[in-house]
């Protein structure tokens, strides 16, 4: 049947099994719009207040369900308002399918009205992006998008469409099946990073003396240490990560990214590791005689000075992604893989062991929290956990963050959705509200009052569709993160970081048709909480804190991460 491109575009989507396209339009998307229309029974769009919260929205959608978002914007403007959101998913390795329209190609390089290379401007940040430029290779080029961008390690990827494109028509044929995915070689990287089938025994063949070597440094080991990360909840391995933990008796520390891959109360968990992780965790990093460590990236954040990291382990590096391979620390031995299909090699080679005394020295050198009468965050956290143990966690970025990593106890993959990579201000609301509308079910946003103020437009979103998202802000007055290094750093000289001013929340809230509670208290928190939880419907919670609150534990940047400036 013949189609103009607008409507080809619909149908790839539709094809890929997309539910919901998070989006903004403009001139240069009004033909999508119009075939979006025509086909709003059998695909979902929302309408969000702001290009990059639509970015954001999607995101939130793709890591709570494992499935690849879609996020449409028109040119100019609109393209470049998602950059930071692109940004985002790319340092985290979201799989987004980033739409934009363009002005007509005869139109290209005559600075006409909302005219940006969008492609150029995003080619540091995308897994892979393209501008289709021929109708006839639209939906081959859709249907690629979406392969490249859940394939191997996942990542953002933009098609960008002229408008003359979408308004040609040419014959298009409906995909299914296998059909769905495109006909790539053999030796394609995108086809050896996920091996099934023959290519799986042919990658076993390769790999079989590394997993033979990895067994023999495991077995050796006397103080083994598990180092997991996002790729470990990316690749599905949780199961696979505890049986290695149990089998070899180590215990386990996690980037911020890998948070619920094993429950925070396991016997086995130490915490997270890096400038705010647990005491146990960074301790036992330096103390560790053999570091394994599983689809990590071995960020600045978590290795603090990279020279004394790990100062007496091996380092057995486990990860999809070649290029962060001995980048920016030095391996014994590394496996180049997904993880679930690395470990399932690897744990059929390993014996039982146990290593009661290293697990007795790891657990007792975890931090004891002193009760006393405060308002105070992990307070909060502990309310949030005890009423509602499986809520899905949204973040935005800042003391909060940190916070909620610290004390909020995950207790599966994909319950936190934060910004872990870019450390994106105004992440949060945007992707709580595309993890409610994937879920169905309530959502919880911890926030900043710094974070909130760059995405509170977002209000109008989860109000006009009763997402069922929870706002809670730590109130603090001030860009609480940066205050404390100012406290800590630079001599007390607070420039420009006091938040002394509107808006008022709580009329912010009535004002969208919001129910809200300003609390100061355990008590009235717990309260405004539950009926939160109850409610399933938008709900905004102001928790009035100090404004010299601080982030403890803390090592100072660049310091070895077992040397605590902030206990």
């Amino acid at each position: 049947m013949k189609l103009c491109g607008a409507a080809i575009l619909i149908e790839c989507l539709i094809e890929q099994g997309t539910e919901t396209i998070f989006g903004f339009p403009g001139g240069a998307v009004l033909p999508i719009y119009d075939e979006l229309y025509k086909r709003i029974d059998r695909i979902g769009h929302v309408l969000t207040a702001h290009e990059q919260h639509a970015g954001h929205a999607a995101d939130g959608y793709a890591r709570v369900t494992g499935k690849t978002g879609v996020c449409l914007a028109t040119s100019g403007p609109g393209a470049t308002n998602l950059v930071t959101a692109i940004a985002t998913a790319y340092m985290d390795s979201t799989p987004i399918v980033f739409i934009t329209g363009n002005v007509p190609q005869s139109l290209m390089g005559t600075d006409s009205f909302q005219e940006a290379d969008i492609s150029g401007i995003t080619m540091p940040i995308t897994k892979h992006n393209y501008m289709v430029t021929d109708v006839r290779k639209l939906a081959d080029t859709i249907r690629e998008a979406f392969f490249i961008a859940k394939t191997g390690r996942p990542g953002p990827v933009l098609v960008d469409i002229p408008k003359d494109v979408q308004i040609a028509e040419t014959e298009y044929v409906p995909a299914s099946g296998d059909q769905l995915i495109p006909t790539l070689s053999a030796s394609h990287p995108m086809m050896q990073l996920r091996p099934e089938g023959a290519a799986l025994e042919r990658y076993k063949m390769r790999v079989e003396p590394y997993v033979e070597q990895a067994a023999e440094l495991v077995q050796k080991a006397e103080r083994p240490l598990i180092y997991f990360g996002g790729g470990v909840i990316l690749s599905g391995a949780e199961n696979e990560l505890s049986e290695l933990a149990d089998r070899i008796d180590a215990p386990a520390v996690s980037s911020l990214m890998g948070l619920g891959a094993l429950p925070e109360s396991g016997s086995r968990m130490l915490g997270m590791l890096g400038m705010h992780g647990t005491h146990a965790a960074n301790i036992a990093m330096q103390r560790c005689d053999l570091l394994i460590a599983v689809g990590v990236r071995f960020s600045d954040r978590a290795l603090g000075n990279a020279d004394t990291f790990a100062p007496n382990a091996k380092v057995l590096h486990i990860d999809i992604d070649r290029a962060e391979i001995n980048k920016n620390v030095t391996t014994t031995l590394h496996i180049t893989g997904d993880a679930k299909t690395v470990l399932n090699l690897l744990l059929p080679r390993l014996e039982k062991k146990e290593h009661p005394i290293w697990m007795r020295q790891a657990k007792s050198m975890a931090e004891e929290y002193l009760s006393n009468d405060l308002f105070e965050p992990r307070k909060i956290l502990k309310s949030m956990s005890d009423l509602a143990p499986s809520i899905t966690v949204a973040t935005d970025v800042g003391q909060h963050q940190m916070w909620t990593a610290q004390h909020f106890p995950f207790i599966r993959p994909r319950q936190l959705v934060t910004s872990g990579g870019l450390g994106t201000m105004g992440f949060g609301l945007g992707a709580a509200m595309g993890a409610a509308k994937a879920l169905g079910e309530p959502v919880v946003l911890v926030t900043g009052d710094g974070s909130f103020r760059m995405n509170l437009t977002e209000l109008s979103t989860i109000a006009y569709y009763q997402f069922p998202v929870i706002v809670v802000i730590f109130n603090n007055g001030t860009l609480g993160m940066v205050r404390q290094w100012q406290t800590l750093f630079f001599g007390k000289r607070y420039s420009q970081t006091t938040l002394d001013r509107g808006p008022d929340f709580m009329k912010l809230a009535d004002a969208y048709g919001i129910r809200g509670a300003r609390v100061d208290n355990e008590q009235d928190f717990r309260r405004a909480f539950a009926e939160a939880v109850d409610l399933r419907a938008p709900y905004l919670i102001e928790c009035m804190l100090d404004i010299d609150e601080m982030v403890a534990p803390m090592v100072a940047p660049g310091s070895p991460i077992d040397s605590f400036c902030l206990n």
